[in-house]
């Protein structure tokens, strides 16, 4: 399926799309020692977070889609160096508002984290001016 959204989104930075389909979306993720917050190689939480928002927009996939709300919960750490897939899936659809359940696996197949994200399908682009 096309992607229709966030089509200049890093790869780097937020993730690589591997799979989309009607109501679904896969990103994958590596870390670096870039996102990295200490000597340990924690890497911060915003990118966990980026990459599995990035998948809800996907699964979404509405050019004009935006997240309005998100219930989070970070599971295990990340370290730098880890490959970090994102699966999104549309459970409710309420017509312009989709309720994306997601989560993210590490390397081992473990959940490091998982949300609920509330996006909506704006009828022009957020920054577009009006009339």
């Amino acid at each position: 399926m096309e992607q229709r959204t966030h089509k200049l989104t890093s790869g780097r930075l937020v993730g690589k799309p591997v799979k989309i389909e009607p109501g679904r979306a896969e990103v994958e993720l590596l870390t670096t020692d870039e996102m990295a917050v200490d000597e340990y190689g924690l890497v911060h939480g915003s990118f966990t977070f980026g990459l599995a928002d990035y998948a809800a927009m996907l699964a979404v996939n509405e050019p004009t889609v935006v997240l309005g709300k998100a219930e989070v919960k970070f599971l295990k750490p990340v370290k730098a160096g880890e490959r970090l897939i994102a699966r999104a899936e549309v459970v409710e659809d309420l017509g312009r508002k989709k309720i994306v359940r997601a989560e993210v696996l590490n390397d081992n197949g473990e959940r490091v984290f998982e949300g609920t994200f509330h996006c909506y399908v704006l009828e022009k682009h957020v920054l577009e001016k009006g009339d």
